[in-house]
């Protein structure tokens, strides 16, 4: 048996007669059935189908739009026939082709389409749609591999087995769906046969000129980065170009330090003062958890401490280890698995946390310059003469650089702040202008979901506080750490300069550290961190260096150490949970990914 779809949305000017001509074409064919697939529609299409259903034909009424190419996949899992077919209303192309197509799946083809564009075929259009199409299509071929001319005719049939083997993996409900199905046929290995039509244009087309057509751009870039790009980006070559990045810039370093004194001035670095050192900063991490916990209990979730002071520590492990900050999704990860936090409001409160981070990185980087410029005598040029003790104008570059990247870091925060305080949806207002994709749509989802979370955890005064307070009391420690380190090293500094060149070295190291070039950020924090201890002091390079190579390893060894402890006691696999919290976007978000075979 035959089954043909037609989809409706606001066809009432051309359902009969497509229903009529389907009919007569089918009829001398065999068996057969016709499916209107009437999505939302408000021009009377409704009450016309439903006068139009008899023994043949069958009327599908959905009250809200879901979207051309989810009303297709909803009516062919409905269908019974062997062959699936559908095409549109508007009889652009002759129903009686339909013929062609099924002598073409009987033949052994898995997936039939028409082709506007084989030198058979004959179409009618204006010159600047099918400039457009053509475009359209010949970035579908560079994008994603196809070897197809025509990838949006609306005319498209299939075998039974073969529909069912592609809808889960089908990711688009709409315009794009018709484009993406061809494309996964073919990764998949199935027979696709393209046979030219005569295609004639009629009325204007639906497909909207601004957000239908970026809606589709951003699925064929979605479509291409899983098909070529996602599969490339294994756990080995990440971890792989992460120490590539690492070595190359040692190595480029190298041509311009003497890594021998380095060696040297961290061999003489005063053992019991870095042991000390070890010991402040690993009373830091009851702190993260403390932290961690209240975020957690504003959105919803009242867990342990001790629970989510090890789950910090196996995050903060796995950005040690893999490139990207992919350890947040191992966090993410932990909690969903370990107590049913859902994804985003596990990467929300990791959001909130950054968000505190950023800003209390440049508010104590800010404080502190401002109290050394009041206690110096009230000018920059003070600080650098009597505070700090460096005229050189590499410092006063290296402060200015500091401020731009630190206010920079505090507008985004702000701006994070205030969308997650405001009560409008900014996100799905300008999401809908641009697109109605049903994968824009469920991104506009997922991330009210997220907006909401950091909503809850900083609309309220207390908890921005307690959550503020602990903020400024980790990084405090962070940075009395880096300056036991330079005080074991010998650097000689007077305490309260100590403290300054810290509080930036530190600040500005951490921020560094926000590109995700390297695991855990080595060599970015130590290049950054040494740029301005020796752009600020007397203290020479490989001092500096070796300082910052001390208080790098000493807060990764910590972290390794309790991140170790913690995976054991929670029996947590960090190449699972990286590959976890990888996919988590991808399976909450992909529509495909959870629509199952359905009924086909």
């Amino acid at each position: 048996m035959i089954s043909l779809v037609l989809p409706a949305h606001d066809e009432v000017g051309y359902l009969e007669r497509a229903v009529r001509e389907a009919e007569e074409a089918l009829s001398g064919i065999g068996e057969y059935e016709i499916i209107i697939a009437e999505d939302g529609s408000t021009d009377g299409t409704q009450e016309l189908a439903e006068s139009l259903e008899s023994g043949t034909v069958e009327h599908l009424h959905y009250d809200e739009r879901l979207g051309r190419g989810e009303a297709l996949s909803r009516a062919f899992e409905e269908a019974g026939g062997r062959y699936l077919i559908y095409m549109d209303v508007d009889l652009a192309t002759d129903p009686r082709q339909i013929e062609e197509m099924v002598e073409l799946l009987g033949d052994g083809a898995d997936v039939v389409t028409g082709s506007r564009y084989l030198p058979e075929s004959s179409a009618s259009r204006t010159p600047a749609r099918r400039l457009f199409s053509k475009g359209y299509n010949l970035l579908v071929r560079l994008g994603t591999g196809s070897g197809l001319r025509d990838h949006q005719c609306g005319f498209k049939g299939f075998r039974r087995e073969a529909l069912t083997e592609l809808l889960p993996e089908v990711g688009d409900d709409h315009w794009f769906w018709d484009t993406e199905i061809l494309v996964r046929a073919q990764r998949e290995g199935l027979r696709v046969e393209e046979f030219p039509v005569n295609w004639r244009e009629v009325g204007d087309s639906k497909v909207d000129p601004w957000r239908d057509v970026v809606g589709m751009g951003t699925e064929l870039l979605r479509l291409s980065w899983e098909l070529r790009v996602s599969p490339r980006i294994t756990r080995r070559r990440t971890v792989a170009t992460g120490l590539l990045l690492t070595v190359t810039a040692l190595a480029l370093m190298g041509r311009y330090i003497d890594f021998g004194g380095v060696a040297s001035e961290i061999r003489s670095a005063d053992p019991g003062l870095l042991l000390a050192a070890a010991g402040v900063y690993l009373a830091s991490w009851p702190v993260r958890g403390w932290r961690y916990r209240e975020i957690l209990s504003r959105i919803g979730y009242g867990e342990g401490l001790g629970f989510l002071t090890a789950a910090v520590f196996v995050s903060q492990t796995g950005n040690l280890v893999f490139p990207a900050r992919a350890g947040d999704g191992i966090r993410a990860y932990i909690v969903r698995t370990r107590r049913g936090i859902p994804y985003p409001s596990g990467f929300a409160s990791l959001a909130v946390e950054r968000v505190f981070d950023l800003l209390t990185i440049t508010f104590l980087a800010g404080a502190v310059l401002l109290y050394a410029i009041a206690s110096g005598g009230g000018t920059l040029d003070t600080v650098f003469s009597e505070v700090i003790g460096a005229e050189q104008r590499s410092g006063r570059v290296a402060v200015r650089v500091a401020a731009t990247v630190g206010a920079v870091a505090v507008l985004s925060a702000g701006a994070i702040v205030a969308s997650a305080r405001s009560e409008r949806t900014l996100l799905r207002n300008v999401v809908s202008r641009f697109s109605e994709d049903s994968y824009a749509v469920r991104f506009a989802d997922q991330a009210e979901s997220f907006v909401g979370d950091l909503q809850v955890a900083t609309v309220d005064g207390r908890s921005f506080l307690r959550v503020g307070g602990s903020s400024l009391l980790i990084w405090s420690i962070d940075v009395l750490t880096a300056a036991m380190v330079l005080a074991a090293m010998g650097v000689g500094l007077p305490p309260g300069t100590l403290l300054v060149v810290c509080f930036l070295a530190v600040s500005v190291g951490n921020l560094a550290k926000v590109l995700p070039l390297s695991p855990g950020g080595i060599g970015l924090y130590e290049g950054a961190f040494s740029v301005i201890v020796v752009a600020l002091t007397p203290v020479s390079i490989p001092v500096a260096l070796g300082a910052s190579i001390v208080d790098h390893a000493l807060k990764n060894l910590v972290t390794v150490a309790g991140g170790l402890g913690s995976i054991l006691a929670l029996d947590v696999s960090l190449t699972r949970a990286v590959d976890a919290g990888r996919e988590a976007g991808s399976t909450d978000g992909r529509g495909g990914a959870n629509r199952g075979p359905g009924k086909l």
